[in-house]
């Protein structure tokens, strides 16, 4: 019974997982280079942002930030 759930939760997963490749193809690669497609509108704020946030927390591993606690750089 165990060994059934596990696989049926497997093909779930790796259904879940394949269904979100695709491909694209090189005519469609411009609309996907647009700003308004990027993840983050203004990286430079994104990038500080992230430095904020990980010189403020005391369990990461560092990350790539450099400077202090105080979250300067």
């Amino acid at each position: 019974m165990l060994k059934n759930a596990l696989n049926t939760l497997l093909v779930i997963a790796l259904t879940l997982v394949l269904s979100a490749c695709a491909s694209v193809a090189p005519w469609q690669r411009g609309v996907l280079a647009q700003p308004s497609m990027a993840l983050a509108l203004h990286p430079a704020q994104a990038i500080f942002k992230e430095h904020i946030y990980i010189s403020r927390e005391a369990a990461s591993g560092g990350g790539a930030a450099s400077g202090g606690g105080c979250g300067c750089y």
